[in-house]
């Protein structure tokens, strides 16, 4: 019923909008139903700890159950149990109320507890959102010891690294009271920490499942820039959240310039324009991970994978968008639209529309953007940067038509590609030598040929060792 009245409301106020999501619900399909029957084998359905492990995911994760379930073969079940591993780490390290010399050994144990058969934890704060997914964690524990090794390898091993980094990061909590974060270098390391690790741990199993190349697995940078993209994304949305909860995370080398001697103040202290200028400064140290994660997405060849690394990174633009020069971001947790939230959903489908979809957002960006501010020029090469990356790619003047490319007449690009185009052709005309090979020539043909030449030149070396011998004196 709050469903539907939100839709009409939707109606009333916004048509478009209304129009988008009618769109999504009744023709986006769902690619893939875990509870059927034939999935079973490799959704693990059938059984009851699995089915429980996929309603914590549903308990969990707002935005990632939808596109986990939709991953081909075993590596929806495989992801699914990634994630709650992590979501359990993640759910300790953020407890307040677990003392730290409790907090430690469990931490930097928890790859090995994952495995222990019957292990839960069950002094989690009464307010941890997530404490019963480690109330029943021996539920997690009997799944994960079915996964198959290569998986299972790769999680344990990410899982090691992430909880040491966490482990550290707590004890300067309980140490020192409260922790800033104080250079970009300290951000980084710790958007690795918490999100880049992710991403390397999902790329080395999209390469163990074999749906996507074995080379993949080695691009260790471009998955860091992708788990980093999001994770600041997340901080930056996050900001009034954060605070209030005495969780610093913007760099104080970013913000304490402006003047500012606590996070706090600025919201607390009014001065609007300097703080926006601080926003902007985290939305450029944000938008350096992107054509990176464009260039990851290029690699993906298996639909599933791409879909579900793509649609995250495009929202991560939407929502970078939406908090540059937005004052209202400091003050609430704000949130793209459901609409366009299903209309990127909708069209991040492939590497060039992607691509687009970050373009579209850097002009918005470019376009928000404020000449006194001081970061306005960084902020013009970045959108500039993900401009080029597009155009080198995907050429705005070439339009892929149902036969074949069409090249836009407004774009005078197309007319030198015309030109260049009418002489080679004179060329031909004057010198049908000049004419290229067949793109089908090799293997066969051209094996033809260098095989033809070889024995040639056999044939005549055979014949001057004859002459040779025949005709010169013997010694």
């Amino acid at each position: 019923m709050g469903k539907l009245t939100s839709m009409l409301g939707l109606l009333l106020t916004h048509p478009l909008e209304f129009r988008t999501l009618l769109h999504f619900y009744l023709y986006h399909e769902t690619k893939r139903d875990i509870t059927a029957q034939q999935e079973h084998p490799t959704s693990g359905w059938d059984r009851a700890s699995m089915r429980r492990c996929w309603e914590f995911l549903d308990m969990t994760s707002r935005s990632f159950a939808a596109v986990i379930k939709e991953l081909d073969g075993d590596l929806a079940r495989t992801i699914c149990m990634y994630y709650l591993i992590l979501r359990g780490l993640d759910t300790i390290e953020d407890d307040m109320t677990i003392p730290d010399e409790k907090k430690q050994p469990i931490l930097r144990q928890f790859h090995n507890l994952t495995v222990t058969p019957g292990w839960n934890f069950t002094e989690n704060g009464p307010d941890e959102k997530d404490r019963n997914l480690l109330l029943e964690y021996d539920t997690v524990v009997e799944e994960v010891n079915r996964l198959p090794p290569q998986y299972k390898t790769v999680i344990l091993d990410i899982c090691q690294k992430m909880e040491n980094g966490m482990a550290d990061y707590a004890h300067k909590a309980a140490t020192n009271g409260t922790v800033y974060l104080e250079t970009i270098a300290d951000y980084d390391l710790y958007c690795h920490y918490v999100a880049g690790l992710v991403g390397e741990g999902l790329t080395r199993i999209w390469s163990a499942s074999g749906k996507e190349a074995s080379f993949l697995c080695d691009q260790l940078e471009l998955a860091n820039s992708m788990g980093l993209l999001l994770q600041k994304t997340n901080i930056i949305r996050d900001f009034r959240e954060d605070v209030e909860e005495r969780r610093f995370f913007w760099p104080r080398e970013i913000w304490a310039k402006y003047g500012f001697n606590e996070m706090k103040d600025m919201y607390e202290k009014g001065d609007i324009e300097r703080a926006t200028w601080i926003q902007s400064g985290m939305v450029l140290d944000a938008l350096r991970h992107a054509c990176d994660s464009l260039d990851y997405l290029r690699l993906l060849k298996n639909q599933s994978v791409f879909v579900f690394c793509a649609v995250p990174v495009s929202m991560a633009m939407a929502t970078l968008s939406l908090c540059f020069m937005n004052p209202e971001m400091f003050q609430r947790n704000i949130k793209i639209r459901k609409a366009e939230a299903a209309q990127l959903i909708m069209r991040s489908t492939n590497t060039r529309e992607v691509a687009l979809i970050f373009r579209e957002y850097a002009r918005k960006i470019h376009h928000k953007a404020k000449p006194h501010d001081p970061n306005f020029l960084k902020i013009s090469v970045m959108c500039c940067k993900i401009e080029q990356w597009c155009e080198q790619n995907f050429p705005s003047f070439v339009i892929l038509g149902e036969k074949g490319p069409i090249y836009d007449s407004a774009d005078k690009r197309t007319a030198v590609f015309r030109a260049e185009e009418k002489r080679a052709a004179q060329r031909l005309a004057a010198d049908p030598r000049n004419a290229p090979l067949p793109q089908d020539l090799f293997p066969w043909e051209l094996a033809a040929y260098v095989v033809g030449g070889m024995l040639i030149m056999l044939s005549l070396s055979a014949l001057i060792v004859w002459v040779m011998l025949k005709f010169l004196p013997q010694a």
